[in-house]
């Protein structure tokens, strides 16, 4: 019957029907409609117009701090604030911004990035005229100056039709040119910017004058003028918003596209408050201390944008860790900020000295440098003073119940909730001193989590000897309690987090609040995950326990450390983030489109060079000379401008195995009987002359004759070759797992450790490259010509060289 009833009323503000029902389904939104309507009617009685209906809805439905609803309602239902205008502000041109995102989809392209669709929308529509919702916004402390709130909402402010006329007459006359040559094709929304001088005037009036003056100046619409300017396939703007990085590298971008951290933005980043705006955030809170911190805040940092990536030291970073070092460090620099490096060590059992090195190498190796490098650890003294000042307020208290009663959601209360203040004291005191067992007694928190989580706990006791602080403590504080203070303590503008910490998001204000600190804002983004793959931490110790990886850099897993090994180049990976972008889901995606973008910047980087894999020996019976010839080959054949290399040509040269064939089948362009090739970068063609077999059959090696390219017919393919080569090792590696998901128990019911490839890594021992890579040091790149793109490993020593291959020249078209 209430159902019924709330129908009704929102039919009677104007409402259709469908988006009445539709209201009712959100229940916030409808009991802050059912409100605002019974507010106005104790105004305007049990009947309300359509026009201010209307109004209640947009209020209703984008107002976040309630407590100014009944102060807003007053104004809508005295016809004080009568417009939309006057209620949600609006552009200085005239056009909403809606009004001028389709614009631009029927005059210019539908293709533009999000972000630079965004910046046309500002530039058409011009600067953004705030209002009431604005204004409650801006002001979130009582009381409300209403003198300067009415004169910021256009109150009593009349416009005459007259002034209409006058100042749409200047807009026409200044795009009169224009106007004249492009007609009805002309961008009509320009001319509605008389509203930026008739700020409060009617859009609709502005709107009927325009039509009226340009008809009077252009007359009626001629045939060319009903021809469309050009035909623009239909398609949603949300998909531009979903683009992938798929899409990217499947449409030709390049890595000397790269996009910009600006540009990555989607959805909610958008939205990003400035520094010290911190208030107008949905969900903020504000307290009596809000403004005076913030203002604070904004003494000590200068309006500076400031970020932190926060580690935790107890594992190898992977490939979601370099979107979000690409994030924090990308959107400061982006502002001209700042991003600090802390490193969350509050759990001593885990953390090891060589993650902290790890860690800061990767963060390096990416291009970036921290403003400061900063640890949890450095404001545990801060930290435990501010935890008693949390029980002398009666919002933290000691607990006793085990690990295992405070595990899940929805717990029962804990016996001990309302023990005495200076109970709790001298207990924390005790927990500090060392005189309870690890798990005898927590600090708990007195709140209760989004996720319905209560009471998280704050410190714990743990015997371990801490890295940085050794035995001085034996309580830890926990993320819950650390993570919002330490960015408290740094001024952190931007907490930028993955999507699993929304659930934290109200400890995070509630207890920067409840100790009167300043307040940064969390803002939550999607994780960046990739098929075939593992980067739980636990999971990749096993994957090394057990033996198939080597550690935690073996080239086929996607830490970072591998990937750095098996070859990648950083600016491959941050383009890679780049091009997927931020957005509040989570986004998995195919290695495939990363091992594109590191094609990308090999393809201009890795000088050539020349190896054979599974060699054959091959005698050149009639070489040109009576001594080996120095062949000049260039490092980028696209560009020799970049230099060359000289490699020896001697009378027995080695190929690929499979460069050669007996019996070739149908299509064969290689080595054969019959079928000279050329060799690359020589000048010179080989014809087999005879086959040199062992005892069991095999193919021991080839003789061949050798004459000019330009001597005779053009061969139909030229091989690559090596002469007087350096032996060396190379590792070719293919998928570590063979499903898509071998984490998912419906796709892979074994688990991920069944799930293994085991050809995922095969070693040619007594591979052959030629000598102008002799020098060539760990982690070097180079592309082996028709072979693919192949790194220096760590493993190298005198005398023997061993490459990763780090991708091949081309997808593989077999894979998935």
């Amino acid at each position: 019957m209430a159902a019924l009833d709330s129908l009704s009323l929102f039919t009677s503000l104007g409402l259709s029907e469908q988006k009445a029902r539709e209201t009712l389904k959100n229940s916030a939104l409808s009991a802050q409609l059912r409100e605002a309507a019974t507010q106005a009617q104790q105004t305007l009685g049990s009947t309300i117009d359509k026009a201010t209906g209307i109004l209640l809805y947009g209020l209703a439905s984008r107002l976040r701090d309630t407590r100014r609803l009944s102060f807003l309602v007053s104004y809508i239902a005295s016809k004080k604030i009568h417009t939309e205008p006057q209620l949600s502000g609006w552009w200085c041109q005239g056009l909403t911004f809606q009004e001028a995102r389709l614009s631009l989809e029927f005059h210019e392209i539908r293709t533009l990035s999000v972000h630079f669709l965004e910046q046309r929308c500002h530039k058409l529509t011009g600067s953004f005229f705030s209002a009431a919702l604005e204004y409650v916004r801006s002001h979130p402390l009582d009381p409300i100056d209403t003198v300067d709130f009415e004169r910021e909402c256009g109150v009593g402010v009349i416009v005459t039709p007259e002034q209409i006329e006058e100042a749409v007459e200047a807009a026409i006359n200044r795009h009169r040119p224009q106007l004249l040559v492009e007609r009805y094709h002309f961008n009509m929304g320009l001319l509605m910017e008389a509203r930026a001088v008739l700020k409060w005037a009617d859009g609709k009036m502005i709107k009927n004058e325009v039509d009226m003056q340009v008809l009077h100046l252009l007359g009626p619409k001629l045939e060319a003028d009903l021809e469309k300017k050009f035909k623009v396939a239909k398609a949603r703007l949300e998909e531009t918003d979903r683009r992938t990085a798929k899409d990217v590298v499947e449409n030709g971008e390049t890595a000397d596209q790269t996009l910009s951290l600006m540009e990555q933005l989607r959805g909610e980043a958008l939205k990003f408050h400035k520094p010290g705006e911190n208030y107008k955030t949905p969900g903020y809170v504000v307290t009596p201390h809000t403004m005076n911190l913030l203002k604070q805040h904004l003494e000590i940092t200068g309006g500076q944008v400031r970020t932190r990536f926060p580690p935790e030291p107890n594992g190898i970073l992977h490939i979601g860790h370099a979107k979000a070092i690409n994030f924090n460090f990308g959107y400061a620099k982006a502002n001209n900020g700042i991003c600090f490096l802390r490193f969350d060590d509050t759990n001593p059992e885990k953390e090891e000295a060589k993650f902290f090195t790890a860690i800061c190498d990767m963060v390096a190796w990416l291009g970036y440098t921290p403003y400061k490098v900063t640890y949890a650890s450095d404001y545990f003294d801060q930290l435990y003073a501010w935890a008693v000042e949390l029980i002398r307020r009666g919002l933290a208290y000691v607990c006793h119940q085990r690990g295992e009663e405070l595990k899940g959601h929805n717990t029962l209360p804990s016996p001990w909730r309302d023990r005495p203040m200076e109970e709790s004291l001298l207990l924390f005191e005790a927990m500090r001193k060392g005189k309870f067992s690890e798990g005898e007694a927590t600090l708990r928190m007195k709140l209760v989590m989004e996720d319905g989580k209560m009471d998280p706990v704050a410190y714990r006791v743990k015997y371990t000897p801490h890295h940085r602080t050794g035995d001085k403590w034996c309580i830890y504080p926990t993320y819950d309690y650390t993570h919002c203070l330490c960015d408290s303590i740094e001024h952190i503008t931007h907490s930028l987090c993955t999507k699993e910490f929304q659930a934290r998001r109200s400890s995070y204000f509630w207890l920067c609040n409840a100790l009167d600190v300043y307040c940064p804002v969390q803002w939550e983004y999607g994780r960046l995950n990739l098929h075939y793959a593992v980067v739980s931490k636990r999971k990749i110790l096993q994957l090394v326990a057990t033996g198939a990886v080597r550690d935690w850099d073996d080239p086929r897993l996607f830490t970072l450390t591998a990937l750095r090994r098996r070859g990648f180049p950083p600016e491959a990976i941050n383009n890679f983030c780049a091009r997927v972008g931020v957005t509040v889901a989570q986004t998995t995606m195919e290695p495939h489109l990363l091992e594109a973008c590191v094609r990308d910047v090999l393809n201009d980087t890795a000088p050539r060079a020349m190896a054979v894999l599974e060699s054959l020996r091959v005698i050149i019976t009639n070489f040109p000379a009576a001594k080996s010839l120095d062949i000049q080959v260039p490092n980028f054949p696209a560009d020799e401008t970049k230099g060359f290399h000289q490699v020896p040509f001697a009378p027995i040269v080695f190929i690929e195995r499979t460069d050669f064939k007996e019996e070739p089948e149908p299509g064969f362009k290689r080595l054969a009987w019959g079928q000279p090739v050329g060799l690359r970068h020589t000048g010179y063609v080989i014809e087999l002359q005879h086959v040199v077999k062992g005892p069991s059959g095999c193919v021991e090696s080839l003789e061949v004759t050798c004459r000019r390219a330009d001597a005779g017919e053009k061969p139909k393919a030229f091989i690559h070759w090596v002469s007087q080569p350096l032996m060396c090792e190379v590792r070719l590696y293919e998928r570590l797992f063979q499903h898509k998901n071998p984490e998912d128990p419906t796709e892979v019911p074994g688990g991920f450790l069944s799930d293994l490839n085991l050809a995922s890594l095969h070693v040619v021992d007594a591979a052959l490259v030629d000598c102008s890579v002799a020098l060539a040091k760990p982690f070097d790149k180079f592309q082996f010509e028709r072979l693919g793109y192949f790194s220096v490993d760590p493993d190298s020593h005198q005398g023997k060289l061993v490459f990763n291959r780090t991708v091949t020249l081309k997808e593989d078209p077999g894979k998935v």
